[in-house]
């Protein structure tokens, strides 16, 4: 075995390759990435402002996915591997440093710092590649040319006025964004097919929930850390809110872990679908909104916090529905993917109801900061609650025969086409 051929992973295209521990030592870089972009959007929560927080969010999910593609070919016990992932961990934590800034001084530092992680992870698949798989040297080849397409507009922004910036930027991301959708097609070596993403699904699963967690995590740390600084004495009102705000979040880990990571993980690995497709579309871009909807919930139970009471302006109920709504609306399709039937969940489509009444009754009721907050909250147990039941067998024993009624995805799909 030649050394370039030590590089990737020894393992069929089905098997799984478990998450090592340099991945994870990677994945703190964006657990600071995370908190300085909710932190970053918390500053800024204006419509320009959240503009900037969505081009900041995508190029900090391209970088990680990306590396998550990287990684579940190669093999993190190289010596090689390794270096190559701690030099883009410097470089990530200087984007992710220049994150609360990115649109006014240091924008060349985000730019810059992103175009180095990009081409350079892709360069050096390239690299790897070569006399080894002659299809994947090729796939990167043409992922390296939509980099470099990008890469001019990423550095023109960093130069231009910043009130233009965000709109170079949003060019470059369109660019990289469109291109798996055009299958990388490249003048010349003409376009990859799936058969080139021969992934472990299973590893790519367990990677995506792992971001999860660390969205989550993140959640976590804002509602504690923000609760803290009201310590010794919180007033009911911020202790109500405190305990609103870790539901909401053990309500959005229930409804992702409790059957969709499992669902997704078998449907992945075992061979039902194009591993390589479904990484793309179910992991690769519907996990965006999941993640965005975490972001977006942290910064409304930060606001709930510091202003449990008094009036909820527009932007408060916008943050403290929208997070909730994007988290159900992406995890629905994703479950509806990774499930393999034909209806997308009920109660998911519950949920998100719950919340449009609730954002539109809070605006024209002028309710208080904590009560919509409650009901938030509420919109997420109902859908977890529901959701539980009906796959688990509760509304079958309370309604016999009216299980489709209330979630159409089975409980133990083998295989996972049937109706519940």
């Amino acid at each position: 075995m030649t050394g370039r051929e030590k590089l990737f992973r020894a393992r069929a295209a089905h098997d799984h390759s478990p998450v090592t521990y340099i991945e994870l030592f990677f994945d703190l870089v964006f657990v600071f990435a995370i908190t300085q972009l909710s932190h970053r959007l918390l500053a800024h929560l204006t419509i320009g402002g959240a503009l900037e927080a969505v081009i900041l969010f995508l190029a900090i999910w391209w970088v990680w996915i990306y590396t998550s593609w990287t990684t579940n070919w190669l093999d993190p016990d190289h010596a090689s591997v390794r270096l190559m992932l701690i030099a883009m961990m410097l470089s990530g934590l200087a984007m992710s440093s220049s994150i609360p800034s990115a649109f006014e001084a240091n924008g060349w530092l985000f730019a810059s710092s992103y175009a180095v992680m990009q081409i350079g992870r892709t360069s050096y698949m390239i690299w790897a590649a070569r006399g080894v798989n002659a299809a994947r040297r090729r796939n990167f080849t043409r992922i390296l040319f939509y980099f470099l397409l990008s890469a001019p507009l990423w550095l023109a922004g960093a130069v231009a006025d910043p009130a233009a910036r965000p709109w170079y930027w949003l060019a470059a991301l369109t660019i990289e964004y469109v291109a798996p959708f055009l299958m990388f097609h490249t003048p010349w070596i003409g376009r990859s097919t799936t058969s080139d993403w021969d992934i472990s699904g299973a590893h790519m699963a367990e990677r995506c929930a792992l971001f999860i967690i660390i969205a989550l995590g993140e959640s976590v740390l804002v509602t504690g850390a923000t609760y803290a600084e009201l310590m010794p004495d919180p007033d009911t009102p911020t202790r109500i809110a405190f305990v609103i705000s870790f539901i909401s979040s053990a309500a959005m880990w229930w409804i992702y872990f409790d059957v969709g990571v499992k669902r997704g993980s078998q449907m992945i690995s075992g061979g039902i679908v194009d591993a390589g497709l479904m990484a793309r579309n179910a992991y690769t871009y519907l996990h965006i909104p999941i993640v965005a909807g975490i972001v977006v919930t942290a910064v409304a139970d930060e606001k709930l916090l510091a202003h449990p009471t008094g009036h909820s302006d527009g932007l408060f109920i916008l943050v403290t529905c929208g997070g909730p709504w994007l988290f159900l609306i992406g995890t629905q399709a994703f479950k509806w993917i990774s499930a393999g039937v034909k209806y997308p969940p009920l109660s998911h489509f519950i949920g998100t109801i719950c919340l449009i009444i609730t954002a539109t009754a809070g605006y024209f009721g002028h309710w208080q900061p904590l009560t919509i907050g409650l009901c938030s909250t509420g919109a997420l147990l109902i859908t977890a609650v529901w959701e539980w039941y009906s796959l688990h067998g509760g509304w079958q024993r309370w309604a016999p025969g009216m299980g489709w009624l209330f979630n159409v995805i089975p409980a133990n799909p083998d295989p996972p086409t049937e109706r519940d």
